[in-house]
């Protein structure tokens, strides 16, 4: 099978402001039919460029030659590895989203009543917790949207657990909205894609309820054409809360895409490299429930 690069002039400006351009520039391409928009988007994806604003190809021509990256091959082995907390501890009281009820925490059972039920010096607790399945760190469900979608009962377990991560830092944007473009330097396709705000910092207090980061909607039909297999965000909402239709909830959920949100410390997590968990109980019938996120990272 033939190879096929392409040589482009270009320029691409920042959505935090600046630019750069480049002269000549060779880029391995999978055929020799590529659009503008595309070979854009693997120009992005190969230079590593982030917070992306506009890719122009002031002109190109494909050549046939071979490609001249190549994988690198590695030696079977034994790594270590990490594993990162990314989920909010649930306090008796917290408040994750305006409006909802707090959880209240008690006990069903306390220590000294079980006592009449043992032997002398032992005991046990058994808690009680009374909340609302949108509580601290949670997963929402296809059903969450959609009543014939999958609930936490029928969601597939490869959906929402062992995932490579891929982690989209936005901190610093000039801008709320997290457009598509923020995207096309990752591969997304089959991962959990992970997007740190830094929000999380105002998590529990007023300041996290408004002004908040999100996804657009071109953003979420960008994800669901790549294939990416979970989406989260460490911010109060994946969408605008001020648009009723939702669409980045519809659009990533109506596509059997998992969401989580309220995350936290994504920021100790590598670009590429770590694996992802969010797993909520299997609950029949309900679609959200908080979960115990976190990341294994090989060092």
């Amino acid at each position: 099978m033939t190879e096929h690069r392409i040589e482009i002039d270009f320029q691409i400006d920042f959505s935090n402001g600046g630019g750069i351009q480049g002269q000549g520039f060779r880029l391995d391409i999978p055929d020799d039919d590529i659009s503008d928009a595309d070979a854009g988007a693997l120009l992005v994806r190969e230079l590593g460029l982030l917070m992306v604003g506009e890719v122009r190809i002031v002109s190109r021509r494909t050549i046939a030659e071979p490609h001249r990256r190549r994988v690198a091959s590695t030696e079977p082995g034994e790594t270590a590895s990490r594993l990162v907390e990314l989920s909010h501890v649930v306090r008796d009281g917290l408040v994750t989203y305006p409006g909802l009820p707090a959880p209240v925490i008690t006990e069903h059972l306390t220590r000294a009543a079980s006592r009449a039920s043992y032997a002398p010096g032992t005991e046990f607790r058994i808690g009680r917790i009374e909340m609302v399945a949108n509580t601290g760190t949670y997963v929402d469900a296809p059903s969450h949207r959609y009543p014939d979608g999958a609930d936490l009962a029928a969601l597939s377990i490869d959906r929402v657990a062992d995932l490579p991560a891929v982690v989209v830092d936005v901190r610093g944007a000039s801008t709320r909205a997290i457009g598509a473009e923020t995207f096309l330097p990752y591969q997304v396709a089959g991962r959990a894609v992970l997007v740190l705000t830094g929000w999380s910092r105002h998590f529990g207090t007023p300041a996290y309820a408004t002004g908040h980061p999100f996804l657009t909607r071109a953003a979420a039909e960008h994800l669901v054409g790549e294939r990416a297999a979970l989406v989260g965000i460490d911010s109060l909402n994946i969408d605008d809360i001020a648009d009723g239709t939702r669409p980045v909830h519809s659009l990533l959920l109506g596509a059997g895409i998992p969401v989580c949100e309220h995350l936290t410390d994504l920021d100790r997590l590598p670009t590429t490299g770590a694996r992802f968990s969010a797993a909520p109980v299997r609950v029949e019938g309900m679609d959200t429930f908080p979960v115990r996120a976190w990341a294994r990272v090989e060092h």
